[in-house]
């Protein structure tokens, strides 16, 4: 199968400068959906799909629409990987990894002490009164929760969080940053060594983990490795980026805030809507296996296409007020999970640790919890998109 380089014949060519897509994606998203749903753009070397019923339809198509992309910067980054994979070898791949996470594993498993290493953070940070909620507690909740499912206990938060870091940069290296190849080289090179030695713990003692799971599935020692690296990657920067945008979303809306801690249910809609909102994951490569007309234009075997489900998520038709931030809004299906049978594995343990655990224990914990009008935080990506910092102050016990 070839790769076409250039637009497909009757494509619109839009080209984007992406230190500006990485500022703030959503204006070009929207001009995209309203002239030109499926569009080349020379800057990202594929073509843009952008509207809702469009990405819906292309997942629901593997067998035109492939995750084996040739030259996939994921591929890149961590190798042969269950992401990357459809059919009978992507089911074998995720049977073996899924049993960990899914909804009654995270109650029966994860639960407890999901929410120690909860407390745990809060603890560190409640006397201060102030805090970056992004740095001091999402991001190393995310990550401790993360060691747990995977059993990687050889291996600490912040090694898990940096990795994600490096990986999650590599996988969105448009640009070519050798640099940033280099980073992601060093930690895709620490992850194969912790989990190496993991997989001989867990073949002797199961623990219920990801890796004593895929272990017991007798998968290849490089199958667990590069799929751990696919998890450690989506599975800090997911968490932790509805939680910074969630949590800023509501101090924003004192309404909106008062209203769901009177009604603790109502942190399940505010876990959709911030998803839906501004999407972790923005968009995922594929590419055809074989000719397909999508959006109007007919396009040819090998073209790579880019599903944006971040402007899917704000798309007019589907969302009424779509850039609004809204949980009252009537439910439809948002794409911030993906969909079809690459829907993420980790949804649930994400769901859980944030709108179960991590945004009622900060709100009710934290007394009087208020943005800090000294500093800016600032939302950034579009591969991957998440508030860099969530700097807030309180009144400290």
């Amino acid at each position: 199968m070839s790769t076409p380089t250039t637009a497909a014949p009757g494509a619109p060519v839009v080209d984007f400068d992406l230190a500006q897509l990485r500022r703030d994606p959503y204006p070009a998203y929207a001009e995209l959906r309203r002239t030109a749903p499926l569009a080349w753009v020379p800057s990202v070397g594929r073509h843009l799909l952008t509207r809702y019923g469009d990405i819906v339809h292309a997942e629901k198509l593997p067998e035109v629409f492939s995750s084996r992309e040739q030259g996939s910067l994921l591929l890149r980054t961590v190798g042969p990987n269950l992401l990357r994979e459809d059919g009978a070898e992507h089911r074998l791949l995720r049977a073996g990894a899924e049993p960990p996470t899914r909804p009654r594993q995270v109650r029966d498993l994860w639960a407890d002490a999901f929410e120690k290493n909860a407390h745990d953070l809060l603890e560190r940070i409640a006397g201060r009164g102030e805090a970056d909620l992004v740095a001091d507690f999402a991001e190393p909740l995310a990550a401790a929760n993360l060691a747990l499912v995977l059993g990687l206990r050889n291996a600490t938060a912040d090694d898990i969080a940096e990795w994600s870091r490096a990986m999650m940069a590599a996988n969105g290296n448009y640009a070519d940053d050798p640099d940033v190849w280099l980073r992601a080289e060093r930690a895709t090179d620490a992850i194969e060594e912790a989990v190496a030695e993991i997989a001989g713990a867990v073949r002797r003692e199961p623990d219920g983990s990801v890796i004593s799971s895929m272990v017991h599935a007798d998968m290849a020692l490089s199958a667990i490795q590069n799929n751990v690296k696919v998890v450690i990657g989506g599975g800090v920067n997911e968490p932790r980026d509805v939680f910074g945008v969630g949590a800023q979303a509501l101090l924003n809306r004192p309404d909106v805030r008062d209203r769901v801690l009177a009604d603790p249910s109502l942190w399940k809609r505010v876990f959709e809507e911030t998803a839906r909102w501004v999407s972790p994951i923005g968009m995922y490569p594929r590419q055809l296996v074989q000719d397909h007309e999508i959006a109007g234009v007919a396009l040819p075997a090998g073209s790579r296409v880019a599903l944006v489900i971040a402007s899917g998520n704000r798309d007019e038709s589907v969302f009424e007020r779509a850039d609004e931030f809204d949980i009252d809004r009537p439910h439809r299906p948002h794409l911030a999970f993906g969909g079809g049978p690459h829907f993420c594995m980790g949804a649930w343990v994400a769901r859980h640790e944030v709108s179960g655990l991590a945004w009622p224990l900060v709100f009710s914990r934290l007394k009087g919890l208020r943005l800090d009008d000294g500093t800016e935080d600032h939302m950034e990506g579009w591969v991957f998109r998440g508030l860099t910092s969530l700097h807030v102050t309180w009144q400290a016990a």
